[in-house]
C-alpha cells in the first residue's frame, strides 16, 4: 500500500476510538490495534507533517490511561525532536499516566530542547513531589531550561512545592533568593509571609531587598503590624521605603472604610515615639486617618514631628494634598522642607483627580514659579509628559529655545507624540514641534522617535533588562 494510504488509513481509523473516551487498551479491538500502532509508527517517521498527523491524534483521540501509558512508553524510543513533540501532545492530553514516563525522561535527558519540553509538560502532568526534580534546572545553563523550570514550579499544585522552595531559599545564594522568591510570589502563596517576613529583617542585602518586595504583595491585613515592626527596625534608607511601600501595597487591596478600621487597629499596639517613625509610611497609605495625624505633626511645635509630617505629606499617593503642599513649599521656615514639599509638588501634579489637564498643568506652572534650582524646573519637564493635553506641548514648546532645558523638553514632547490619539488631533502643532525636536535634541533615539511620529508610524519602546 502507497505510504500516503497509510495516512489517509489512519485518518479514517481515527474514527474507531472510543466514543466514550474512557477504554482500556487491553479491550481495545483489532483495528484499534493497528491504528495505535499506526500512530506510534508515524512518530518515528522522519517527515515531520506525517510526526504532525501522529501527534494530533494523540491529543484528539485514543483516550484513557493506558492508552496514555502506551504513547508514553515510546518517549525513550523516539529522537530528541520526536520527543519534544510527544512531550507537548502528551501534556495537551492532561493524563497524569504519562508523569512517571515524563519524569524520567527529564533526569535521563540529554537534550536541553527535551529536558525543557519535560518540564513543561509535568507544568500540567506532574505533582508537587516533582519539584526537587525540576528545581536545580532553575540555574541551568540554558535559557530554555530556566524558563521551562520556572513554569513548572509556579504551576504544580500542592503547597510542599512552597515549602520545597523556602527549604532551598535557607541555603541559597544571593543569586538564587531572587529567584525562589519570585516563585513564590508567582505561586501567590501566603504561607511563605512568616518566612519572608524573617528574611526582610536579616542583615543580606539581597534577600531582605527582594524579600520586602514580595511581602508587598503576598502579605494581608492581618500582616500589618509585624510589617509596620519590620518599617522601625530597618535603617532609615532605600530598604526602609520598600517597607513603607509594601505596606501601601498591602493597604491598597482594602476598601476604604475597611483600610481606615485596619490602619487604626495597626496603630494601636505602637507608642507615640514609634508612630512618629511610622507617619511617612501613613502618608503612602493615605486615607482620613493618616490625613489627620499628619495634619497634627504639621503644626506641632516638635521639630522631629514636624519633619515627619512633612515627610508624610510629600510621601501622599495622589494629588489631594497639591494646596497643602503649595502652602508649605511656600512658608516653611527651612530650604530643605521647601525642596522636599515642591518635589511632592511636582509628582503629585498630574495626579490631581479634582483637577482637569488645565488644572494639572497649572500646578505644574506653580511648581516651577516655586523652583530656585535648574534640577528642579528639569523635573517640571520631565514630569509634564504625563499630563497628555495640547496645551502641554505649547508650553514645552517655549522652551526649547532655553539651552539648559531644550534637552528634557524635546523627551518630553516625543512622549507626548507617542499618543496617536493626541497627536494626529493637533497634526501641525505637533510636526512643528517634532521638527524642532530633530534640529535640536542631542539624543539619537529621540530624534529617531520623532522622525518616525512625523510619518505617522509607531514606536516599540525597548523592554528593560531584567
Amino acid at each position: 500500500m502507497p505510504r500516503w494510504s497509510y495516512v489517509w488509513l489512519l485518518i479514517t481509523c481515527s474514527t474507531l476510538a472510543p466514543a466514550s473516551g474512557y477504554c482500556s487498551a487491553d479491550d481495545a479491538g483489532g483495528a484499534e490495534t493497528e491504528a495505535v500502532q499506526m500512530v506510534l509508527e508515524f512518530l518515528r517517521d522522519s517527515d515531520r507533517d506525517i510526526r504532525g498527523l501522529a501527534l494530533e491524534q494523540i491529543r484528539g483521540e485514543w483516550k484513557g490511561e493506558a492508552f496514555t501509558r502506551r504513547f508514553a512508553e515510546e518517549l525513550p524510543r523516539l529522537a530528541p525532536e520526536g520527543q519534544v513533540g510527544l512531550l507537548g501532545a502528551l501534556a495537551d492530553r492532561g493524563d497524569k499516566a504519562a508523569r512517571p514516563a515524563v519524569l524520567s525522561l527529564l533526569q535521563s535527558g540529554k537534550s536541553s530542547e527535551v529536558r525543557a519540553a519535560a518540564m513543561r509538560a509535568l507544568a500540567f502532568l506532574g505533582e508537587a513531589d516533582d519539584a526537587p526534580f525540576i528545581l536545580p534546572a532553575l540555574w541551568a545553563e540554558t535559557e530554555a531550561e530556566r524558563e521551562a523550570a520556572r513554569f513548572a514550579l509556579t504551576r504544580l499544585p500542592g503547597e510542599q512545592v512552597a515549602n520545597t522552595l523556602l527549604a532551598k531559599l535557607d541555603k541559597a545564594t544571593d543569586e538564587q533568593a531572587p529567584v525562589l522568591i519570585r516563585l513564590l510570589v508567582e505561586r501567590r502563596d501566603g504561607n511563605a509571609v512568616p518566612r519572608l517576613l524573617t528574611l526582610a529583617a536579616e542583615a543580606n542585602l539581597v534577600k531582605r531587598g527582594a524579600a520586602i518586595a514580595a511581602l508587598g504583595e503576598l502579605a494581608g491585613p492581618e500582616h500589618l503590624p509585624q510589617l509596620l515592626r519590620l518599617v522601625l527596625t530597618l535603617p532609615a534608607g532605600r530598604d526602609r521605603e520598600a517597607a513603607e511601600k509594601a505596606v501601601m501595597f498591602v493597604f491598597a487591596r482594602l476598601p476604604e472604610e475597611p483600610r481606615e478600621i485596619a490602619l487604626s487597629a495597626a496603630l494601636s499596639g505602637f507608642d507615640e515615639a514609634d508612630q512618629r517613625i511610622l507617619l511617612p509610611t501613613l502618608g503612602r497609605v493615605g486615607g482620613k486617618t493618616a490625613r489627620s495625624k499628619i495634619e497634627q505633626a504639621l503644626l506641632s511645635r516638635d521639630s522631629a514631628w514636624h519633619e515627619a509630617g512633612i515627610r508624610a505629606i510629600s510621601n501622599w499617593p495622589d494629588g489631594s494634598v497639591a494646596d497643602r503642599l503649595i502652602e508649605l513649599a511656600e512658608r516653611e521656615e527651612h530650604p530643605s522642607h521647601r525642596t522636599t514639599c515642591l518635589r511632592a509638588l511636582i509628582r503629585v501634579a498630574p495626579l490631581a483627580a479634582d483637577r482637569d489637564n488645565a488644572g494639572k498643568l497649572d500646578l505644574l506652572k506653580t511648581a516651577m514659579r516655586l523652583s530656585t534650582r535648574d534640577d528642579e524646573r528639569l523635573l517640571v519637564l520631565q514630569r509634564a509628559q504625563a499630563i497628555r493635553d495640547v496645551e502641554t506641548l505649547r508650553y514645552l514648546v517655549s522652551f526649547l529655545d532655553q539651552p539648559n532645558f531644550a534637552q528634557e523638553a524635546c523627551n518630553s514632547i516625543v512622549e507626548l507624540a507617542h499618543h496617536r490619539e493626541l497627536r494626529d488631533a493637533n497634526k501641525p502643532e505637533f510636526e512643528q514641534a517634532l521638527d524642532a525636536v530633530i534640529r535640536i535634541s542631542r539624543d539619537p533615539v529621540v530624534v529617531e522617535r520623532a522622525k518616525r511620529y512625523k510619518k505617522g508610524q509607531t514606536w516599540v519602546r525597548p523592554k528593560s533588562a531584567s
